[in-house]
């Protein structure tokens, strides 16, 4: 991967850099309920908490740890959501991850942009396998994942720690040989 952030479009979406200018956008995003409830962290009471989530990914991306892409729709620059690679080995896997506002559930944008990602993961990442791990109870992200390839893999007890609790996680992975003979 070189230093110039790679932007992706879809037919509704631009997946876009993260920049200081998305804070309200990722305030705005992990300030409900409905989208923590399965992610690892509290939801956000104040922009603080925002700036700080703001500079893990900026940070991230700059050194090439991750790649995590702002979800705006066409021709906007607001963010309602964020998607991609929270780490990433060249040549092995990489893990995904995913948000979106909950106005914007229920209408395929996630399923839009995660092919985009996966592919560029493959592609130019080199990424053999990508893995995705969610909590139990989460179906919507369960049928994206499935919609889009994954299989499930099982169980992970206790594989999460998160607030000094440990909590089971489900495994699916894509394999890139699967990817190429589904997009073929």
């Amino acid at each position: 991967m070189n230093n110039i952030f790679p932007i992706l479009h879809t037919k509704r979406l631009d997946l876009i850099e993260i920049e200081q200018k998305h804070l309200p956008d990722l305030f705005i995003l992990f300030s409900d309920k409905k989208v923590t409830e399965f992610y690892n962290l509290e939801t956000f009471t104040s922009e603080d908490e925002a700036k700080i989530l703001l500079n893990y990914f900026i940070e991230r991306n700059s050194k090439q740890l991750s790649l995590r892409w702002g979800i705006a729709q066409k021709g906007t620059s607001d963010l309602i959501g964020t998607i991609g690679f929270n780490n990433y080995q060249k040549n092995h896997k990489a893990n995904i991850g995913y948000d979106l506002q909950s106005e914007y559930w229920n209408q395929e944008f996630i399923s839009e942009a995660l092919p985009e990602v996966i592919k560029y993961g493959f592609e130019k990442l080199e990424i053999n396998r990508v893995e995705a791990e969610i909590m139990p109870g989460n179906p919507a992200s369960e049928r994206v994942l499935v919609k889009n390839g994954f299989k499930i893999e099982g169980l992970l007890r206790d594989w999460m720690l998160w607030n000094n609790n440990h909590y089971d996680m489900l495994m699916y992975s894509l394999l890139k040989k699967d990817f190429l003979i589904k997009k073929n």
